[in-house]
């Protein structure tokens, strides 16, 4: 993609993943208070399983501690437990495929922990690559159960503080190790081409895929 085309789809990319949880259930109850931090190593190894297969994610607790400790607190709890993957974001340009696919809890208030401390990339040095998973937000720091795999490299997801606007980017926290076939499959799943609003309308997927547990397991490699 050309450099100006790049800077162009940078922040319609961002407002698309910023808006993720646009069409959400509304907050009607407290969030459930967070669990004690777990006690992890650098690297925590979770298995998604889905309808679609499963998908094993290695987490970076050594560059992301708040964004990973998050994350786990919801596996711990079981709060991923019979949340689906709901969106297929597709981009047409570069090497395909390219986009993302996004799941979580999606603002449902007895599944939802309270907001994070935002990690930007350029304080991790994760990168948005294919296979990253990241979190989805709101304005920065309001991250709290919903999240993103990348298909390909999206560095207009990664913080510029050089540009103008929401500039902090996306907390990247970890890569997918194994089952991005997938990953693949869900990206594949059929849109609707009515449900969403604003960037998100086509890219719910027309029968979300089931996430049937979300579980710490071992032998956890290091995350380059």
């Amino acid at each position: 993609m050309p450099p100006i085309l790049a800077r162009i789809a940078a922040p319609i990319i961002a407002l698309a993943l910023l808006t993720s949880a646009a069409s959400a259930s509304p907050r009607r109850k407290a969030a459930p208070a967070p669990p004690p931090p777990a006690v992890l190593g650098d690297t925590v190894r979770v298995a998604i399983t889905t309808d679609a297969g499963v998908i094993t994610l290695d987490l970076d607790h050594l560059h992301a501690p708040v964004t990973t400790e998050n994350f786990v607190a919801y596996v711990d709890r079981k709060l991923f437990d019979g949340t689906t993957f709901y969106r297929a974001m597709r981009l047409a340009w570069g090497t395909q495929p390219n986009g993302l696919i996004q799941g979580g809890t999606q603002n449902v208030p007895q599944r939802t922990l309270k907001p994070i401390a935002h990690e930007a990339t350029t304080q991790t040095g994760i990168l948005h690559k294919a296979g990253t998973i990241s979190m989805a937000r709101y304005a920065p720091g309001t991250a709290t159960g919903d999240f993103s795999i990348l298909l390909a490299d999206m560095p207009g997801l990664d913080a510029h503080p050089e540009a103008i606007g929401d500039t902090a980017g996306y907390a990247a926290f970890g890569r997918v190790v194994a089952g991005m076939e997938v990953v693949a499959r869900i990206f594949d799943a059929p849109t609707s081409p009515t449900l969403g609003e604003g960037f998100m309308k086509g890219q719910m997927i027309a029968a979300p895929v089931r996430i049937i547990s979300a579980r710490r397991v071992p032998n956890a490699g290091a995350v380059p």
